[in-house]
């Protein structure tokens, strides 16, 4: 099975098994709405943790669906037929990571506008925003896929996954906030430059972690 192949069979899975995506997405819609009616009429304290609480949000949004990332295959059985096969676990897992990103991350950002109108976060905001969550998410997937692996035959991994994850992506929450930050006080604060280095750096390092990690469980 090829790597593109690989890709399309894991976001129709995704789509298919249970509903993820759009847990996910609702989690993430809700939470946003509710934060306004917990900080109460100070529009410029929301304004303030505006890009914080949006990224918080969206990350633990993502880790929603990351404890399903191999769960399904190796319960089945699948995930060792597609170990022997001619991509390697490698390229397994970057495929994974591929297919979380375009079925929770993508829709995280196509909904990030709603999170930029419940904040009241004003119009020139909202592209940093943007930039902010397509950035950052990439790397919530990726940094992810190495917990799932890490727990996948540990029972309630899906509870012990969050603890592992969360403190990781610590950088995503701190210069996605910061990004939001640039566009309100004007400060240069090298936001931006950070986080797309923080996420290209998880998304090329972790297949190599996570592949580590399947092995580690495949062998078990």
């Amino acid at each position: 099975m090829s790597f593109g192949a690989l890709i399309g069979r894991d976001m129709r899975l995704a789509w298919r098994g249970g509903g993820s995506t759009l847990l996910s997405v609702a989690f993430f819609a809700t939470v946003i709405t509710l934060v306004p009616l917990g900080i109460g009429p100070q529009s410029a304290l929301l304004r303030a943790v505006a890009g914080g609480i949006v990224m918080l949000c969206a990350a633990l949004a993502a880790l929603l669906s990351l404890d399903h990332l191999f769960q399904a295959d190796f319960d089945d059985g699948s995930l060792e037929v597609l170990a022997t096969g001619p991509l390697s676990l490698e390229s397994l897992t970057a495929s994974k990571i591929a297919a979380h990103w375009l079925t929770t991350g993508m829709p995280l950002v196509a909904i990030t506008p709603l999170a930029a109108f419940a904040t009241e976060l004003p119009g020139n905001n909202l592209v940093a925003l943007l930039e902010a969550v397509a950035l950052g998410t990439p790397a919530v997937s990726a940094v992810g896929a190495i917990g799932a692996s890490l727990t996948l035959s540990t029972r309630r991994g899906g509870l012990i996954l969050p603890l592992i994850v969360l403190p990781l992506l610590a950088p995503v929450v701190i210069f996605g906030a910061g990004i939001v930050r640039y566009t309100q006080d004007g400060a240069p604060n090298g936001a931006f430059f950070y986080l797309a280095a923080f996420s290209l750096a998880a998304v090329l390092l972790s297949p190599f972690a996570a592949a580590a990690g399947l092995r580690m469980n495949l062998n078990a």
